[in-house]
């Protein structure tokens, strides 16, 4: 095979980071979920949830919704049907365009969030934030604000977001 269709390997650096990303992010999730069990709260629902109390009104279109959370439509419509059966949120129509729905954060869901933000601040603090150190919380800021421009770009271009 030619180079040009031949993969670019990792370096053993670059595996390594890479390794340790992947690596972090998992056990970072488990903790994360594993500190909101005792509330009954997924971190999916808590970020749904979380996005919608700072949306105006308390209000977003699904397909915003999806892309804030960077789910699929139909992850956060499972999602929004566990919440709105506890009575945290409600669908309702979009006025301005009859196809879309709009979920909204209801009053009750608001109180649940209250009580869960201060669950899910100490567990990213203690898993993640007190782990790092200023410098290195600026240099992983940088470092994910550039893969995120990556996606904002291409998709702004046209192309298909990098998979």
């Amino acid at each position: 095979m030619g180079s040009s269709t031949s993969p670019r390997w990792l370096s053993e650096a670059e595996q390594d980071a890479w390794r340790a990303y992947l690596w972090a992010g998992r056990e970072l999730d488990v903790a994360m979920e594993q500190d909101l069990a005792p509330l009954g709260l997924s971190l999916a629902e808590y970020e749904l949830i979380s996005m919608l109390s700072e949306a105006p009104s308390g209000r977003l279109r699904m397909s915003t919704l999806a892309e804030l959370v960077v789910q699929s439509r139909s992850r956060v419509t499972h999602t929004a049907s566990r919440l709105e059966g506890r009575g945290w949120v409600r669908r309702v129509p979009d006025a301005t365009d009859g196809r879309g729905v709009v979920l909204c954060l209801t009053p009750k869901g608001r109180t649940a969030l209250e009580e869960a933000s201060e669950v899910h601040v100490e567990s990213v603090r203690r898993h993640f934030i007190d782990l790092l150190s200023d410098d290195q919380i600026a240099d992983l800021g940088r470092v994910m604000h550039t893969v995120r421009e990556a996606y904002a770009q291409s998709a702004t271009a046209g192309l298909p977001k990098p998979r």
